[in-house]
């Protein structure tokens, strides 16, 4: 046995050195460790991760109850049913009396409606007999305050409801019986997460606002069949003006009565799950309504009592009010909002709408984000950013499954990374670029000029630690004043040549670049996909809602499901083959977990091919060029076509026969790596996807 040498006094000093040295060197956050061109901002980072801590252990009582317990103010705002009554309750620090009118009093104020202040605090309560009203009630807030007084919507109503005749606003009593779930527990697939955005009010044939049961009935059903994994629902929180697409919200706390009511929305939502489809919404938490009499602009006599003060009081380019997430009322009120909707609706998480403009205070209007410097330059909203961090840890306390997806346009780094890392906490963030890198191709570039190498590069393009939820066009590019990408492909000749036999050239080249665009967007995903309703499809008409300028007519502020159904028009071709795409992407198992490899682009033939797992996507994006036997060098094998953008089925010429396997011609120079060519006939301006066969 050798004896073990016994440490000197010299080692022991070196070793306590080391350790000092190795625990003075920093251990850089997450979000820096992972991209070290984050580090001359690692103290900025640092500081929001530790705002964001601190306001945490402040709402919390240092942990004493959960950000759950906090957000429970919907349970204990607004007009509740208790056990011998009613309760009534509302937080306007500025009034002085608040009385409760409705038809329970013939509108008119007495004692017996009248609220009392809590005292020490800025909120007022009234409590009633079970017969002092009753479900269906319509009911308003008298507020008084110095100086002057006003009609309100209580902020917490959970049902507003808009007078058909004088299209008045009023809070409503509703109590009927709860609503029974046959889906208690839901939990959402996510790998891909496949988003079907749509609007309940124009997803109608029929020229009028369409319900939650019209869309449970009529519109949910092809959702299912068409392979989405999700619903992403617009315009739920109620909003005084239709047309503002749900996005001046007056009420936080009431799914729009102009659908229909809560337990018809439930209904849906419950619906979606049983067939597997989770449902989230776009919830409204960058702005409100400027509305006073149906919203929460003067609610009391204080215009800043949920909104900043002075110049941040005003967005100045969306006529709203921006609220103040510096105050511990609002974040309650704001997270409340977030708490109420997921466990009251079942809602499976949110799309937060205008994120960027909260975290700036410029809102990001002329704003150009070239360098990291842009996003830690003193110009960012730090109680926006840890409202949003705080907003992303309580909605996954309450549900860990639960889905949250920034609309952000800017690239504020962390904004989808972990909070542990330093990170927001979002679980993926809209990619914006790739709409308006389509957009800006197909209006600036002859075909003969588009370069796969720019197209590979920008679906691609996010930051490798954040999930991003890739897209071609949203709602966004589907409203008058922009166009969709069918209608900048085909524009008029979309009227007068996309009956069957009868397409032009132009129709012709825009069915098979819609097909094309589509695949090597979702091909290259790395979270999930989204599609806003009606566009897979090439719906030829534009959104615009009932207006003075169009004579509030409906009609354009539906979709017409009527010309994808008609097999003697051209849409169907793009529907099935946005159906068949979905398959494909889903029949990779762990598909967002497999690295997108680029396996050859060459600008000058137009070509580009990349791989994910066992699947290679392969494009042709010459109008002019076909190629035989166009080669690639990929893992030796056999491989079938799964799917092609150009066979007949999907409205193109079927020059090819996808029949045919494919398999690899051996090369010496790449029989170590187990690489043989595999040689495609690629006609021009198409695309196909192969699957490697197991051996």
């Amino acid at each position: 046995m050798v004896a073990k040498k016994s440490a000197t006094t010299q080692d022991v000093v070196k070793k306590n050195k080391r350790n000092v040295m190795a625990s003075a060197m920093p251990q850089h956050i997450g979000i820096v460790k992972n991209d070290p061109y984050l580090e001359p901002y690692e103290n900025a980072i640092r500081g929001r991760h530790d705002h964001a801590k601190w306001k945490i252990d402040q709402l919390t009582g240092n942990g004493k109850r959960s950000l759950s317990d906090f957000a429970s103010g919907a349970d204990y705002f607004g007009l509740h049913k208790i056990k011998r009554g009613w309760v009534f309750r509302e937080w306007a620090p500025n009034a002085t009396d608040i009385y409760l009118v409705g038809d329970f009093n013939d509108w008119k104020e007495s004692d017996k409606y009248r609220a009392k202040r809590i005292e020490g605090t800025g909120n007022w309560e009234l409590k009633l007999s079970e017969k002092a009203i009753k479900h269906g009630d319509l009911y308003k807030m008298h507020v008084y305050w110095n100086g002057g007084h006003g009609e309100r919507i209580p902020a917490w109503a959970q049902r507003v409801v808009q007078d058909d005749v004088t299209k008045i606003f009023s809070a409503q009593v509703w109590n009927p019986e709860p609503y029974v779930w046959k889906k208690k527990t839901f939990r959402p697939k996510k790998d891909p997460l496949l988003i079907y955005e749509c609007h309940i009010g124009m997803a109608q044939d029929a020229e009028k606002v369409g319900t939650y049961t019209e869309f449970k009935e009529n519109v949910l059903p092809r959702i299912i069949k068409d392979g989405y994994n999700c619903i992403q629902i617009m315009a739920i929180q109620e909003h005084p003006y239709y047309g503002s697409f749900g996005y001046h919200v007056s009420s936080f706390f009431a799914a729009s009565s102009r659908f229909g009511t809560p337990e018809e929305l439930k209904s849906l939502i419950d619906t979606a799950h049983q067939h597997g489809i989770a449902v989230i919404m776009d919830i409204v938490h960058s702005h409100a309504v400027k509305n006073e009499v149906e919203g929460l602009g003067n609610l009391a006599g204080d215009p800043n009592q949920y909104f900043y003060p002075g110049d941040r009081h005003e967005h100045p380019a969306w006529d709203s009010l921006c609220f103040d997430y510096g105050k511990d009322d609002v974040i309650h009120f704001l997270l409340s909002n977030c708490k109420y909707w997921l466990q009251e609706y079942h809602f499976d998480g949110f799309r937060f709408d205008g994120v960027t403009s909260m975290l700036y205070y410029s809102h990001g209007l002329g704003e150009a984000f070239t360098n990291y410097g842009d996003y830690f330059n003193g110009h960012e909203d730090d109680n926006a950013i840890c409202y949003l961090t705080i907003a992303n840890k309580l909605i996954h306390e309450i549900n860990k499954n639960a889905i949250t997806i920034a609309e952000e346009v800017s690239g504020m780094p962390g904004l989808a990374a972990k909070f542990e890392d330093g990170g927001m906490g979002f679980d993926y963030r809209m990619a914006m670029n790739i709409p308006d890198y389509w957009i800006k191709t197909i209006k600036e570039k002859r075909d003969e000029d588009w370069k796969p190498s720019s197209i590979f590069w920008e679906v691609k393009n996010r930051r490798p630690d954040e999930r991003t939820i890739s897209y071609c066009e949203s709602h966004d590019q589907a409203l008058v004043g922009d166009k969709t990408i069918i209608f900048r492909l085909i524009d008029a000749d979309m009227y007068w040549h996309f009956k069957k036999g009868d397409e032009n050239e132009m129709v012709r080249r825009g069915i098979a670049l819609h097909k094309m665009i589509r695949l090597v967007t979702i091909g290259a995903i790395n979270g999930g996909y989204l599609n806003f309703m009606g566009n897979e499809f090439g719906h030829p008409e534009w959104i615009d809602f009932p207006r003075e300028g169009n004579g509030w007519s409906y009609k354009y502020a539906r979709r017409q499901w009527n010309l994808v159904d008609n097999h003697d028009l051209c849409y169907h071709w793009l529907g099935d083959f946005d159906r068949r795409m979905l398959e494909v992407v889903k029949s990779e198992k762990k598909f967002n977990e497999t690295p997108v490899q680029e396996v050859w682009h060459n600008d000058g033939d137009q070509v580009l091919a990349y791989s994910r797992g066992d699947l290679l996507f392969v494009f042709n994006f010459s109008p002019t060029k076909s190629f035989t036997d166009y080669g690639f060098l990929v893992p030796q094998g056999c491989y079938n076509v799964v799917l092609n953008t150009d066979a007949k089925e999907f409205g193109g010429n079927g020059f090819a026969d996808d029949s045919v396997e494919h398999f690899t011609n051996g090369d010496p120079l790449y029989d170590e790596q187990h690489k043989g060519w595999l040689k495609l006939y690629i006609p021009a301006r198409s695309a196909i996807v192969l699957r490697k066969k197991k051996q």
